[in-house]
């Protein structure tokens, strides 16, 4: 059996590379973020379910998208303007049967998330599964360097617009049973992030809102649950830090490694679907190993 060293030194790594806008582009990425289950078929755990994913162009959307789309759902996948990312994403969507459509905007306006839940209701007429998945980071080194725009920014997008999105989705949720809310957090949440002061605070934010929300939805047998990743190679890491930390992205986890897009969407597959009945208010931890809360 390998040492633990060499079993380290055998994950893959990311070479230097930075992207000059926010949130990034997945085709962009080397290497491409593996976002496909190794096995390419679901068992129907989700069928005839519609999904809305924010976020769904790339990265962890991607991943939650493609796979759901193998457990038979149809998809909504909502993003920013990366139009050819998005794209591809519907393009995977439909090769596994699942019906999708793709909706760019800025959540962080009511509007759009009016417009969202209009919109899936025309094609689909239903909502049963809503991911709450889109985020926006500006890392800064000292806390006084935080300018108000991004401040305002990232919790417009990180946390404001769950509020929203949620409200306008609530009424639709309300009419099937076994619907799901699941909201994307992060390690940060737990441990806090230096240079991610108010990203990080978002994040804490999304988890009393995931911890709110469950209990006063219960009685309407809605199960709000959230997850956590950890060092996840998407978009959003070569989009947000310099090229040298981008090499080092993951490598101080237990694991040795960044987390692949695919490893975080079996947990939304989970929590989304009936094996996941009696779970309300958690959130689960995909980290490569980082003891949280232990």
């Amino acid at each position: 059996m390998p040492n633990a060293s060499k079993r380290k030194s055998s994950q893959k790594k990311q070479p230097p590379q930075r992207q000059r806008r926010q949130p990034g582009l997945e085709s962009r990425m080397t290497p491409l973020p593996e976002y496909l289950r190794p096995h390419d078929q679901g068992s129907g755990k989700l069928r005839g379910r519609v999904a809305i994913v924010t976020g769904g162009d790339s990265g962890i959307g991607r991943a939650v998208s493609v796979a759901f789309a193998q457990e038979g759902a149809d998809v909504v996948i909502v993003y920013k303007d990366e139009h050819d990312d998005a794209a591809e994403t519907k393009k995977r969507v439909e090769q596994f049967g699942g019906r999708a459509i793709t909706l760019p905007g800025d959540i962080g306006r009511p509007a759009f998330c009016r417009k969202i839940v209009s919109e899936t209701i025309r094609k689909f007429g239903a909502i049963h599964i809503l991911i709450n998945n889109a985020a926006e980071q500006h890392p800064k080194k000292n806390f006084a360097d935080i300018e108000t725009n991004d401040l305002l920014a990232t919790y417009r997008t990180n946390i404001l617009a769950m509020f929203h999105l949620t409200q306008e989705a609530l009424p639709h949720l309300k009419k099937h049973k076994h619907a799901t809310i699941v909201n994307t957090t992060s390690v940060t949440a737990y441990r806090g992030s230096p240079g991610l002061v108010d990203y990080s605070s978002t994040k804490g934010a999304i988890v009393s809102f995931t911890r709110s929300l469950s209990g006063m939805l219960a009685k309407d047998g809605i199960r709000v649950n959230a997850v956590a990743p950890g060092p996840i190679w998407t978009p959003l890491i070569p989009a947000t830090f310099p090229a040298d930390k981008v090499a080092k992205f993951g490598a101080d986890v237990p694991m040795g490694r960044a987390g692949q897009p695919w490893e975080v969407a079996t947990c939304f597959v989970f929590l989304a679907s009936e094996d996941a009945n009696y779970i309300t208010g958690q959130v689960l931890h995909p980290n490569g190993g980082e003891t949280i809360n232990g």
